[in-house]
């Protein structure tokens, strides 16, 4: 059935209720913005409730006021400066208040971008042309770049290696040991090592590398071997969190050798996605070959981005926790959710089945755990169990080699996850557990569909 609207032929208001969703092709005619708009709505009514995904790092929660800066600004072009110079402002405002948040010696520069892993592939890059620069000035081969990381980064790293042909020289980990140090570091440094890259805030155990044992490394390779290869710091979860629960801790500019850092302003950084951040140490550690010049809107513009059109909403967003929250705002959101962590790790070490990796040390507000003994059921079996029982997202996951045996449970404990939501979850681990032993462990099949929804 049809109405006309504009004379033009439009489908009823309920025509979503029953026929299916347009699929293969785009519908003949238009549609009602109340009966698009609901259609959406339905097809989204499946999807898992963001206040019981426990998966995620991505922010899910933000003020209303904050969405009114977002929905005002949807549709300015970030790219274009001449027409929108305040914002191009505010970008800069964002990039200086991060690197003095990061202890940068002096004047810097960097970039907004989208997510940490555009931010990743720019400072990987950079690295990559600052090394080629150093050999072509003593008349060196380029033909042999690699880069050095542990098996605890996130995949974009590997990304960049293989896009743009850097051997990885990847630091496995080991059962029990989860990050990496120098003594992991040195052996794979050699004259074609473009840089070192170190996690602050973990996916799998949110702990930090030893960037303090790193850095000290690469100034001793430095003075004894005449190589200067910079220190690149993933701080896409951690960026926002160290300054903040532990001040005192050194991983950023205020080592020589930290050239570059990424932070993710969607995840602790407070903002929807997608929002990220490259900072460069000084504005000589950005490789001139990344600019490009373009006047094509009006007026003659850098850019040293992967993308070109993007959106202002989530910059403007960023800037807008900044002066919302302050220091003293992110330091008390930050306690918060580790006062909370704190809390869940407890109630979960109370259960009595379970291990919890990391107690008392420097790690985001989460709670990474597995069973401590052998049982019918494993920890997969407890996140089916949980999602199948109470909704929640709880992701179980292997270590990465050569600790792939090692299973982990990881709940990332957010603004939203309020101390009753703790409380309840706790409980209904508890419940899991007596499910399982009562019943076994779930099909294979269940495990598939959860292991496909439950990503980190």
């Amino acid at each position: 059935m049809t109405e006309r609207r504009a004379g033009i032929p439009t489908q009823a208001a309920g025509a979503w209720i029953t026929e299916k969703a347009p699929d293969g092709a785009i519908p003949e005619e238009t549609m009602s913005p109340i009966a698009a708009a609901r259609l959406v709505e339905e097809e989204l009514a499946v999807e898992g409730i963001p206040e019981r995904n426990l998966a995620t790092f991505v922010t899910t929660v933000m003020e209303p006021e904050a969405r009114y800066v977002i929905d005002a600004n949807l549709h300015r072009n970030f790219i274009d400066h001449a027409e929108y110079p305040m914002t191009f402002e505010i970008q800069q405002r964002c990039i200086r208040m991060l690197a003095e948040l990061f202890n940068a010696p002096g004047e810097t520069t960097g970039t907004s971008t989208q997510g940490s892993s555009e931010a990743i592939m720019l400072g990987a890059l950079s690295l990559k042309w600052k090394w080629r620069e150093r050999r072509e000035a003593d008349d060196k081969a380029t033909d042999s770049p690699n880069l050095v990381f542990g098996g605890d980064v996130h995949v974009v790293w590997e990304k960049f290696c293989r896009y743009f042909d850097v051997e990885p020289r990847i630091v496995p980990l080991q059962p029990g040991k989860y990050t990496i140090g120098p003594e992991d570091v040195e052996p794979h440094l050699d004259e074609n090592t473009i840089g070192v890259a170190a996690v602050v805030g973990t996916t799998f155990t949110g702990h930090a590398d030893d960037v303090v044992g790193i850095n000290q490394l690469l100034l001793e390779v430095k003075e004894k071997r005449g190589l200067d290869i910079p220190l690149h710091i993933d701080g896409a979860s951690g960026a926002f969190v160290w300054p903040f629960l532990y001040p005192e801790s050194k991983w950023d500019f205020r080592l020589e050798q930290v050239r570059s850092i990424n932070a993710s302003g969607h995840k602790f950084g407070l903002v929807y996605p997608g929002v990220g951040w490259l900072i460069f140490r000084e504005k000589t550690d950005l490789a001139d070959d990344l600019v490009f010049y373009e006047n094509y809107l009006g007026k003659t513009d850098a850019t040293f981005t992967l993308n070109f059109s993007t959106g202002s909403s989530m910059v403007l967003a960023q800037y807008y926790n900044f002066v919302r929250w302050g220091k003293a705002g992110y330091r008390w959101v930050m306690e918060t959710m580790q006062e909370n962590a704190r809390s869940l790790a407890k109630d979960i070490d109370a259960l009595g089945k379970f291990q919890i990796i990391g107690v008392g040390e420097e790690t985001l507000p989460l709670v990474a755990f597995n069973l401590a003994d052998e049982h019918p059921y494993d920890e997969f079996d407890i996140a089916v169990q949980l999602s199948a029982e109470r909704g929640w997202m709880l992701p179980a996951y292997t270590m990465p080699p050569n600790a792939q045996d090692v299973k982990m449970m990881r709940a990332l404990v957010k603004l939203n996850l309020a101390r009753t939501l703790v409380d309840r979850l706790s409980d209904d681990i508890a419940q899991a557990i007596e499910t399982l032993e009562a019943k076994g462990p779930v099909s294979e099949s269940e495990r598939k569909r959860v292991q496909t929804n439950v990503t980190h």
